[in-house]
Formats: C-alpha cells, structure tokens, sequence
C-alpha cells in the first residue's frame, strides 16, 4: 500500500489521531463497564501508522519512586528526523499472591502502555460518541443534568489505595460500592479510582481471586 501523501509528522499525527477508532473491546464485571486496552488500541493504530509512514516503538523501564517501583513505558513515533514521545506509568503491587515476578511487571507494562498510549492519540476513557447509550445521555434536557462535583483530592488518593490493596474480588466489589454510592464522581471513567479498580480487577481475575 502507497504512503499516504501527508508532509511531516504533526500533520502524518493530526490525521491519525482523527481516524483512529478503538472501542472498547473488553468488559470489567466488578465495576460493570467496558474498557479497551493496549493491545486492542495497538490493533487500532498500526494501519494507519503504515498509511502514513509513521514508525512507533514502545520502551519499558523500571523507576523507583520513593519506596514503590513504577513502570515507566515510553511510546515513541518518528518521520524522517522529527520525533514524538509520551510517557505512561503503573506502579507494581506490592502484594504478588498468585503471580510471580514477572506476571506482575508484565500486568504493570500493559497499563502503563496503555495509559501513554492514550495520551499520544488523544483517546480518553469517556463513552464512546457513537454509542447509543451516550446519545442517550447527551440527549436528555439540561434541567436534568447533574452538577459535576469537585473530586477530593485526598479522597481519591484514599479510595485508590484501597482499590490496590483488595485482596479478592469480593474486597474490591465492596470498595467499588462503597464509592459508587458514597463519592460517585470518584467512579467516573478515566479517574484515578476508576483506573486503579480496572487494574486491580484484571490482576486479581488472573490470579483467580
């Protein structure tokens, strides 16, 4: 397939990241919404990368931030001599009950690919606009509309400490609820909570917890 004829990389960029579809593949059963993750968008984008003659790599590093180690992936896309980056982190749990070393990196890796993948081609974690649920909601009078609340900013941090530290499936459907009702804008899709119990689900379903 020919190159398509778009000079530069920021131009090559704005093209993809508005032709770029990556719906949301996969379903979270614990907080019952659906999400996407990195291979689903590396899926997504790889066509149009070649469309455009647009080369990425993606790199992991392990950092160490106060006591708990993070891992750093950095996605990179070039052409000709112009270059473009942006970086995602995960922290690794501390606790590794059912998976050894390795699975808990490569689950970390996963996210933090994700989360920087996100950033380079502008995809977030709201509904998708060619839903019907979200024409649903965007269609109803504005008198109904809630008001949108200010997150606590130590709060969130308290509910995803919580969310982390879950030790089954039953712990963190609770911490789920809890939130839901108590704080929902805590609970909204691309917050802190929201991310940290998408992370935690998929680590504790893979340890059979």
């Amino acid at each position: 397939m020919a190159t398509k004829n778009v000079e530069g990389l920021h131009n090559s960029m704005i093209a993809i990241q508005k032709q770029l579809k990556a719906p949301k593949d996969l379903f979270n059963k614990f907080g019952n919404f659906k999400y996407r993750s990195a291979e689903s968008i590396l899926e997504a984008v790889k066509p149009l990368l070649a469309d455009y003659g647009v080369l990425m790599t993606i790199t992991d590093e392990i950092v160490v931030l106060g006591n708990r180690f993070y891992v750093k992936a950095t996605v990179t896309v070039k052409k000709g001599e112009e270059t473009l980056t942006n970086v995602g982190f995960a922290r690794e749990d501390e606790t590794k009950k059912g998976m050894d070393g390795s699975q808990v990196t490569g689950a970390s890796s996963s996210y933090a690919r994700k989360y920087a993948l996100n950033g380079l081609f502008l995809i977030d974690d709201t509904k998708d606009a060619d839903t019907d649920e979200y024409h649903k909601q965007t269609n109803q009078p504005k008198a109904n509309a809630p008001v949108a609340k200010e997150i606590d900013f130590e709060l969130e941090l308290k509910a995803e400490s919580e969310a982390n530290t879950c030790q089954t499936s039953a712990e963190l459907t609770a911490v789920w609820s809890k939130y839901k009702s108590s704080n929902p804008e805590l609970t909204k899709p691309g917050s802190v909570f929201y991310k940290a119990v998408q992370q935690r689900g998929s680590q504790l379903k893979s340890q059979g917890l």
